[in-house]
């Protein structure tokens, strides 16, 4: 290697510590937080299996207006801000509630969809949205509007860059041995096994840990969630994506009625035509009367693969419509975000995938500390024996 080369190894070596050492106890708890969610779906399901079924019946089940009204007139919990419904007469129904007046966002309950009984509320819930929060926003007052979010921005930018100069540090002489590449030398002791681990594993999770710094900036940051809007889009879609969201309303002459489920509960039956295997329709966060609602077909195996509608709570009428099978392949990859993110895309398989590289964060975050301190040992110069000293010196 030329002088050259050396000079910007030594560059990159620095640039890869300092990010290293800066942002190792940061992406390590980050990293743990988003394992432990990885499988947030299947231990949710199997904690709370008991309550989330009913035994189906030949009545009618309640519209989701009378069932709101019969869980206030129980007093139960506070403002109703969106109900889950399905097409599986034995399913429950899942109703979430706004945040009180101090801003805290309140839990959620199971609801028999017959007779509105309530079958108590998700184990498991609290500590994962405690654990959410401490992933995306690291408890930060204010959440998505706070600097937590920026925080964990910055963290996945470093993240990036010590992946691309270790790949550059740690690329081999022989880079066409699959041997050089993959395995660790477990045979070595002290700073070279360190460093052995510290490689080799980091190349074997190195596309894992892009992807997921990659799609962890599309909740960090508007400029680089609008750009890639931008380059994966349809230029109209575009637009429409980026434009700033308020409250949604519909011009009417007649005065304003409170918002309700039922009419877009009726529209959206009839624009699915019972391909549906469940529906979440939310209420407006402000006075507007556009309900959003999300439909999830009985094919559909990524939470993120659903349409999307926004239908007037008073009139019945079809706001927008985004479906998925008409979006562009671009448009998929967007809907998919959070999918990519934590592997689901690739199924449960990439799922434990996922879970296992994030898991592995706080190995690199030890040995890159450690090869830093020896690093720092070595080139630390010898002093010499005091009986070996000159007069003068």
């Amino acid at each position: 290697m030329n002088r050259l080369g050396h000079k910007i190894k030594a560059i990159l070596l620095q640039v890869h510590s300092i990010a290293g050492l800066a942002l190792a106890l940061l992406l390590a708890l980050i990293a743990l937080t988003g394992s432990i969610m990885s499988f947030e779906d299947e231990i949710s399901d199997y904690l709370n299996a008991d309550i989330m079924h009913v035994a189906p019946r030949t009545t009618p089940a309640l519209l989701p207006d009378d069932l709101v009204v019969r869980l206030k007139t129980a007093e139960v919990a506070g403002k109703v801000a969106s109900v889950v419904l399905s097409s599986d007469p034995s399913a429950a129904v899942r109703v979430r509630f706004a945040r009180d007046e101090r801003g805290a966002r309140q839990g959620s309950l199971y609801v028999d969809p017959y007779d509105s009984r309530v079958l108590g509320a998700p184990r498991g819930e609290e500590f994962f949205v405690t654990v959410r929060r401490l992933h995306r926003w690291l408890l930060i007052p204010g959440e998505a509007k706070g600097w937590g979010r920026q925080i964990t921005g910055v963290a996945a930018l470093g993240l990036i860059v010590m992946l691309v100069s270790g790949l550059v540090l740690r690329w081999p002489r022989r880079a066409n041995s699959v041997k050089m590449w993959l395995k660790p030398n477990v045979g070595l002791r002290g700073r070279g096994l360190h460093r052995s681990l510290h490689a080799v594993i980091g190349t074997w999770v190195l596309p894992v840990y892009l992807v997921m710094a990659l799609t962890g900036l599309w909740y960090s940051f508007d400029w680089y969630k609008d750009g890639v809007v931008w380059l994966l889009s349809r230029p109209h879609v575009a637009v429409a994506k980026m434009q700033p969201k308020g409250p949604h309303t519909t011009p009417r002459s007649e005065p304003d009625q409170p918002a309700g489920f039922d009419r877009a509960w009726a529209t959206i039956q009839r624009e699915e035509g019972g391909n549906f295997s469940r529906v979440l329709l939310a209420l407006p966060n402000g006075p507007g009367t556009v309900i959003r609602i999300r439909s999830w077909a009985k094919d559909a195996t990524l939470d993120t693969t659903r349409d999307e509608f926004r239908i007037d709570a008073v009139t019945g009428q079809v706001i927008s419509a985004e479906r998925y099978a008409d979006k562009t392949f671009g448009e998929k990859i967007i809907a998919n975000v959070l999918d990519i993110h934590r592997g689901a895309f690739l199924g449960w398989p990439g799922k434990l995938a996922f879970m296992i590289a994030a898991a592995l964060m706080p190995l690199f975050s030890v040995t890159g500390i450690l090869l830093y301190l020896s690093r720092r040992k070595l080139r630390r110069p010898a002093q010499p024996p005091l009986g070996r000293l000159v007069p003068g010196e």
